[in-house]
């Protein structure tokens, strides 16, 4: 759901400029490389079609999705560009629809390849393909053993099948000095050169995703696979904010709520369900019409919002719907608005805040928002 109003119970802000400016900073800073804008899971929250739209804006040459359905809604949006979908099943209608639409499939196993070559068959047109090679993440791709007969059966469908990428996955970009990251760039660079002696010779090689592309520039290859930092929230502890030097991710995504109700409580009255906060003097508590259902961590503990310029805490269980503050003496009335997370630029929490309040990561965070809480846009 899209409004333009600024009067909803609870809204999820989403400012475009935030993220055509930071298109263009992950563009400066892989000069040299093409970026991939990653817009799945409804780009993170934050809307794939407007999201698609300004990156396209910012210079984005490519989008990326995990699903076929989600390439398609671009299309059917009107994105004219590349777009590469990697997550398919086998008998997955997707693939010919993709083939069909002229979006890119990856394939990391022999079904898949034959999977495509027999759908581009059928409606006579050649697929492009990225070939995934599994350099050490376990998920997706080929195993190093297989990598060989992989591309020879790709090779073996040149009618239906046109080779223009080669990839892999890293499994610790959030920790630039883990030492998996070497040992998948030197795996992933062994696949390359074995593709190369068998003559494939692919458009785009692209290993990074936003953590390397931060600080691994000798993984940035031909393309990058620009995810959260295109939403302004960090890839990993110790990665930013502060960015490093010469590098500015602004958030993106601000979520509001205004409150529905105030009352005052004695000393050992109890909060949400199970009791598990009581006041320890009088004070005032009010009522956010904004839960878990709408995408707040129902297991945060710490968390805080922002009221009038200050900070105050949820206090008890989030609640399906609702969450309580305890907002002390403050002089705050029902309609007040509630800054729950933002760019922190005023003091407000962020989403890396909240991801630490319920130890998980920003990610979690900003996708997790629900289609219950408008989308408004701005910029």
């Amino acid at each position: 759901m899209t409004t333009t109003g600024s009067n909803e119970r609870a809204e999820a802000v989403i400012n475009l400029d935030a993220v055509r400016h930071n298109v263009c900073t992950v563009t400066a800073a892989v000069a040299g490389a093409e970026a991939m804008v990653v817009v799945k899971a409804d780009a993170y929250g934050h809307g794939a079609i407007p999201v698609a739209r300004a990156a396209r804006d910012a210079g984005a040459p490519w989008l990326g999705v995990a699903l076929p359905d989600e390439a398609l809604a671009l299309r059917d949006a009107g994105d004219e560009g590349r777009i590469l979908a990697w997550l398919i099943v086998p008998g997955d209608p997707g693939i010919a629809a993709c083939i069909e639409r002229d979006i890119d499939l990856s394939a990391g196993a022999s079904w898949a390849v034959e999977e495509i070559a027999s759908a581009a068959r059928a409606i006579g047109r050649r697929a492009r393909v990225h070939l995934k090679i599994d350099t050490g993440l376990g998920r997706g791709g080929s195993s190093p053993t297989e990598w060989s007969d992989l591309l020879l059966q790709a090779l073996s469908h040149g009618d239906t099948i046109e080779v223009v990428g080669i990839w892999s996955h890293l499994a610790c970009a959030d920790e630039p000095d883990h030492p998996a990251n070497d040992e998948q760039l030197a795996a992933f660079q062994e696949a390359l050169a074995t593709a190369e002696s068998l003559g494939v010779t692919p458009e785009v090689r692209h290993l990074s995703s936003s953590g390397a592309i931060i600080t691994r520039p000798d993984m940035h290859f031909d393309l990058v696979r620009a995810g959260i930092i295109v939403y302004g929230v960090t890839p990993g502890p110790g990665i930013g904010p502060p960015w490093p030097s010469g590098l500015d991710f602004r958030p993106a995504m601000t979520v509001r709520a205004r409150i529905s109700h105030v009352k005052r409580v004695p000393a050992g009255h109890g909060a949400s369900y199970g009791l598990s906060w009581r006041a320890e003097r009088e004070t005032s508590l009010a009522l956010l019409p904004l839960g878990y259902a709408d995408g707040l961590p129902r297991t945060t503990r710490g968390a805080q919002v922002m009221i009038a310029g200050n900070r105050f805490p949820v206090v008890g269980r989030i609640a399906m719907d609702q969450c309580i503050v305890d907002v002390g003496d403050a002089p705050i009335e029902a309609g007040a608005d509630v800054i729950v997370f933002g760019s922190g630029g005023s003091g407000e929490p962020t989403a890396e805040e909240w991801a630490a309040w319920d130890d998980t990561i920003g990610y979690e965070i900003v996708t997790r928002m629900g289609a219950r809480l408008p989308r408004r846009y701005v910029g």
